[in-house]
C-alpha cells in the first residue's frame, strides 16, 4: 500500500523535472524509503528536497510512520541504466563482463550497447618492439556486469 502511493508521488514529482530520472526505489519492512535519483545534467541539493518534499508532504505520518531518504546516485556508484550511459559520453569507464575488464573511454551508448575506444601496446606485425594502436569494442547491456566512471583527481 505505502510503496504503491509513494511511487505515484515519486512518478508525479519527476513528471514536473524531465531531466532527473529514477535509478533505484524501495521500500524496507520498517517502512524505509529510499530513493535514488540521476539527472541528464546531474542532480542538485534542491532537486532531492523538491522530491523528498512532494513525496513526504503528502504522507500522512499517523496513518504509517516511516523514514525518507531522496538521494543522488554518486560519482563511485556503478551505472545501471542506459539514460546514465548516454550522459557519460566522453568519459573513462572501467566496465566488468563475463570475459573479463575494459577501460576506455565512452565513445557510444545506444539502446543495446555502448562502445569503448582504448590505447594499446601490441607487438609489431614484422619485426621487434611495440606499437600503439587505436582499439574500439561494442559491448552489450546484457554482458555489462558493472559500469564504473574512472574518477580523475
Amino acid at each position: 500500500m505505502l510503496k504503491n502511493k509513494v511511487q505515484l508521488l515519486l512518478n508525479k514529482a519527476l513528471e514536473e523535472n524531465s531531466s532527473l530520472f529514477l535509478v533505484d526505489f524501495t521500500v524496507g519492512g520498517d517502512n524505509s524509503i529510499k530513493v535514488v535519483l540521476d539527472g541528464d545534467e546531474g542532480v542538485s541539493l534542491q532537486d532531492c528536497m523538491n522530491v523528498s518534499r512532494a513525496i513526504e508532504h503528502n504522507l500522512d505520518r499517523e496513518e504509517e510512520d516511516f523514514s525518507l531518504e531522496v538521494t543522488s546516485a554518486g560519482a563511485a556508484s556503478p551505472l545501471r541504466l542506459p539514460r546514465q550511459y548516454k550522459k557519460n559520453i566522453g568519459r573513462k569507464l572501467k566496465v566488468k563482463t563475463s570475459s573479463g575488464e575494459l577501460e576506455g573511454t565512452l565513445v557510444d551508448s545506444s539502446i543495446n550497447s555502448i562502445t569503448l575506444e582504448w590505447k594499446a601496446r601490441e607487438p609489431k606485425p614484422i619485426g621487434k618492439g611495440k606499437i600503439t594502436v587505436q582499439k574500439k569494442q561494442e559491448i552489450a547491456f546484457s554482458d555489462i556486469q558493472e559500469a564504473k566512471v574512472k574518477l580523475k583527481f
